[in-house]
């Protein structure tokens, strides 16, 4: 029994080993910086919206960082199954520069956040549906491309959220 286990787990192993290389060449540098970028990027927006739902001084600002998180941990969990079929690894952490950016609004209350907050949310929708429509036309992975235009047009709809308020 312990022998055809083992012939099995060696079968799987032959047969998955292939399966992650060829997954690896179908990306290219810039779908990983792709990755690397909008993964950060909406790792932070998720933890942002969780902060403003419970920090923001208006029922508009937590109501739109409910929104934010929620819809940021959905995009980041495709990102993530689609990124790691491809063999490209996604941190599970924010880096310095989006941990920096969440302490100082962890360190703000009042309007001084909501401002923040919303300045902060419009610069990072900005980048991202630019990056977003960049590797919608551009991407060589075609599981990212058609991720990224999918995603873009959610960008888009929270720009138009983020802008309507006041």
């Amino acid at each position: 029994m312990k022998s055809h286990l083992s012939a099995l787990l060696v079968l799987a192993v032959a047969v998955a080993l292939p399966l992650s290389a060829n997954a690896a060449e179908n990306v290219s540098a810039t779908d990983q910086a792709f990755v690397a970028m909008v993964s950060q990027g909406g790792m932070f927006e998720v933890k942002a919206g969780q902060l403003a739902a419970d920090q923001g001084s208006t029922q508009d600002i937590k109501d739109q960082g409910s929104t934010e998180a929620h819809d940021h941990q959905l995009v980041g969990d495709k990102l993530s199954t689609i990124a790691k079929g491809a063999g490209i690894p996604v941190a599970d952490t924010l880096n310095a520069s989006f941990q920096k950016k969440l302490d100082d609004l962890k360190a703000l209350s009042g309007p001084a956040f909501d401002t923040a907050y919303l300045s902060s949310m419009n610069d990072i929708h900005s980048k991202d549906g630019a990056a977003f429509a960049k590797e919608a036309a551009s991407g060589t992975n075609p599981d990212l491309r058609a991720f990224a235009a999918e995603t873009h047009r959610i960008v888009v709809r929270h720009q138009g959220e983020l802008h309507a308020k006041p």
